[in-house]
């Protein structure tokens, strides 16, 4: 079996659980910002437009035709105009009260500090994430993952995002190693398992869900535990 000397980790719904963190965020604010009485009748339609606006504007995020400033500034104003009540203007504090709630939420995916404290006695583990700085350092803050990775490489410090190969040589550069001695652990087909082998890296596809894709991943688990078959 080959043998790795840096373990990379995306972030977002590969050991963070975005999707729970984000739906009780999401859930609070529907009830504190009283949002069934500017005409959003339901939270789950908050929730449904949520999601439809939101990776959207991550998707033009990743491809360079949204910058951070104005998917933040955007995005709620989206999400309400797509629940049906366009032209409500979007309380001031809403979108730094979503970002402050949902990075403060300590959710993790099974296993994660099990395998984490498994690998740390092995391997320097790393973060490779698309996230932006302030952001990913609270999420893994509150959920205790900050104690264990040496470097944090984010798309937001380097200038280059996830597939691009240069935030992986960039991370490679910092640690002074190369492709061959590393493997990326992601649960996105485009930006994680793309992003690795444009970069000549090994990769380790999450796929919980059983999705099928194009790519053909060095090797899929659909459980954190599984990387101790691994590595």
């Amino acid at each position: 079996m080959k043998t790795y000397q840096h373990i990379f980790f995306d972030l977002d719904h590969t050991l963070w659980d975005y999707d729970r963190n984000v739906t009780e965020s999401l859930s609070e604010l529907y009830e504190i910002y009283q949002l069934q009485e500017i005409g959003i009748p339901t939270f789950q339609k908050f929730f449904d437009s949520f999601h439809h606006v939101n990776f959207k504007l991550w998707d033009l995020y990743n491809v360079g035709k949204i910058d951070k400033v104005n998917l933040r500034k955007e995005r709620f104003q989206r999400i309400f105009a797509h629940a049906g009540v366009p032209g409500v203007e979007v309380p001031l504090p809403f979108e730094e009260d979503f970002m402050h709630r949902t990075s403060s939420k300590p959710h993790l995916f099974p296993y994660s500090i099990e395998i984490l404290s498994y690998l740390k006695d092995k391997y320097p583990l790393h973060v490779i994430t698309n996230g932006f700085n302030e952001s990913q350092a609270k999420k893994m803050k509150a959920s205790g993952l900050d104690t264990y990775f040496d470097v944090v490489v984010t798309s937001e410090t380097t200038g280059h995002k996830k597939p691009d190969p240069r935030i992986f040589f960039h991370t490679m550069k910092l640690l002074d190693t190369t492709p061959e001695h590393c493997i990326m652990i992601g649960d996105n087909p485009n930006s994680d398992i793309l992003g690795a082998q444009n970069a000549s890296i090994d990769q380790v596809f999450f796929n919980p869900q059983g999705k099928e894709i194009a790519l053909n991943p060095t090797f899929t688990i659909t459980h954190l535990k599984e990387l101790e078959t691994i590595l």
